[in-house]
């Protein structure tokens, strides 16, 4: 399936296979290629907790309004950010650039972000929506559905996966083989009604 068709395809779905596995190949593939996804300065703040255990899976059910996707699906992933990644050995995100390239981007790095917590969230949260569209798109290429989902007890399931203090969930996505068809769309807007041309 080449990208376009998978942008057309792509729907939200909501009813799994519970007995479907993903394979770790397929698993180590799919992240692998969210790994792609740009971040702000190379900063790959994204953090992708893949969670398998069915323990954990239930607990993360209960947290998601009882939403059975988070349990049926085949892999479920929780995708956070690393609100501090920007400290972490900024020299490693340049590495392979060359030297002059690394010495005027790395102190950028410090400049965009130090004392700014509301531009490190929202570059977390554009982080992981990126992140999150190419896993999306990558699994409908893999012949697999996702369903994005932000409706859940965040502080819950920040608990249940450990999350440290300095990081944040942004949502999951659940990925599986679907055993049902997704509603239609449910109503597109008009291109004119969105595509502004130059200014409001």
């Amino acid at each position: 399936m080449d990208t376009l068709e998978a942008i057309q395809a792509r729907r939200a779905v909501k009813a799994y296979d519970p007995n479907h596995t993903m394979s770790e190949d397929e698993e180590r593939r799919l992240l692998s290629l969210a790994m792609l996804a740009p971040t702000a300065f190379n900063i790959q703040n994204w953090r992708f907790v893949a969670v398998r255990d069915p323990e954990l899976r239930k607990q993360l059910r209960a947290a998601a309004w009882d939403q059975s996707q988070v349990t049926d699906c085949s892999l479920l992933i929780i995708l956070c950010a690393d609100l501090a990644a920007w400290t972490r050995e900024p020299t490693r995100y340049w590495k392979n650039a060359p030297q002059a390239v690394s010495d005027f981007i790395v102190p950028a790095i410090h400049n965009y972000y130090n004392d700014k917590e509301q531009v490190q969230r929202d570059e977390a949260m554009r982080s992981c929506g990126i992140a999150g569209q190419t896993i999306m798109l990558a699994a409908k290429a893999m012949g697999y559905d996702t369903c994005p989902m932000d409706g859940f007890d965040y502080p819950a399931v920040g608990e249940l996966i450990n999350l440290p203090d300095d990081h944040v969930v942004s949502f999951m996505i659940a990925v599986g083989k679907p055993v049902a068809d997704p509603f239609p769309r449910g109503g597109q807007l008009p291109y004119e009604d969105v595509v502004i041309r130059d200014k409001f």
